[in-house]
């Protein structure tokens, strides 16, 4: 039997992970992202984390196929990252850097698509060949999977969905700069956003107008107890989703369309909602798509993480 490690880099923790090469996770734990001094001491802490658990489970460096690990920022098939605000880094190889310090073939993906692996793999989009993984949390992320390979593209852009445009004419700025960008409407933030913009000129009562700070989950609770204010604001939020997931499937014809991220958590209440509007939408010859919701959660990104590793070097 053969091992590797999938690693999941965030902005707060690094989330390590030890497979076996039948991609059953047999541990995990997480160390600290130290972003001080320009992130130079987060490849050190991981390099030593996997050299210690080496080390201290006795396993031999020829049993060890490799580690896999997602970074949240564009990263190309070369493994060089093209700059990560939140961790301080500019452009490098990251993958030659960590296998420099391990001793270990090192493969790196963008966290969003290596997640999207993860779920193809393991989870709500296992036994299919093409698959579009959407994350609707504080943004809308995601990755694709074409004929059972991840799309990182030519600059490492490749899944970086949420940055199609939905509204041209809209006034307020993305995070990316631009403007209308489906993230603006389709992330848990974005449906926060239609709120308090449906509030502030709606005269109707509603039971959000009572809370201090409304969040996602806030208007879904609302919606399904009969607020017809909330109801409202989800018919618009679904509108949205559902012409931004139908151009996808457009374009790419998947077998299965995963959603995760905060948004995903109203489950049923999410696809229930969408369905009319992906009625609306969606292109004939792409009708048969399925939609699921995301199951590995949080492990995702290590499942998928060591999954590149696996594709690489097992």
């Amino acid at each position: 039997m053969r091992y590797g490690f999938g690693i999941d880099l965030g902005g707060t923790t690094v989330k390590i992970a030890y497979f076996d090469e039948n991609g059953n996770m047999l541990h995990s734990w997480q160390i600290p992202t130290v972003t001080a001094d320009g992130g130079r001491q987060i490849l050190p802490d991981i390099a030593a984390a996997v050299k210690e658990y080496i080390a201290c489970q006795k396993v031999e460096k020829a049993d060890i196929i490799g580690i896999g690990m997602g970074v949240p920022g564009p990263v190309d098939g070369r493994g060089v990252v093209n700059r990560c605000v939140n961790l301080g880094w500019g452009v490098f190889n990251v993958a030659q850097e960590l296998q420099a310090l391990t001793g270990l073939p090192v493969k790196a993906g963008n966290d969003a698509n290596v997640a999207a692996l993860g779920e193809y793999w393991k989870g709500g989009g296992e036994g299919c060949e093409n698959m579009i993984f959407a994350t609707l949390g504080t943004g809308v992320g995601g990755g694709i999977v074409l004929g059972g390979h991840l799309i990182h593209g030519a600059h490492g852009a490749g899944g970086e969905i949420g940055h199609l445009t939905l509204n041209k004419a809209e006034k307020e700025t993305c995070g990316c700069g631009r403007h209308g960008c489906a993230e603006q409407y389709c992330s848990a933030t974005g449906i926060v956003r239609l709120a308090k913009k449906h509030l502030a000129v709606s005269t109707q009562d509603s039971s959000l107008r009572k809370l201090e700070k409304i969040e996602c989950k806030d208007i879904f609770d609302a919606g399904k107890a009969g607020d017809t204010v909330a109801r409202e604001i989800l018919d618009c939020y679904f509108d949205y989703l559902g012409e931004f997931l139908s151009d996808l499937c457009a374009i790419i014809d998947p077998e299965m369309v995963v959603l995760g991220g905060g948004v995903s958590k109203a489950g049923d209440a999410l696809l229930d909602g969408l369905k009319p509007y992906l009625d609306k939408y969606m292109f004939h010859a792409a009708r048969g798509v399925r939609f699921s919701i995301a199951s590995l959660g949080n492990d995702a990104g290590a499942y998928g993480a060591f999954k590149l590793a696996l594709d690489a070097f097992g």
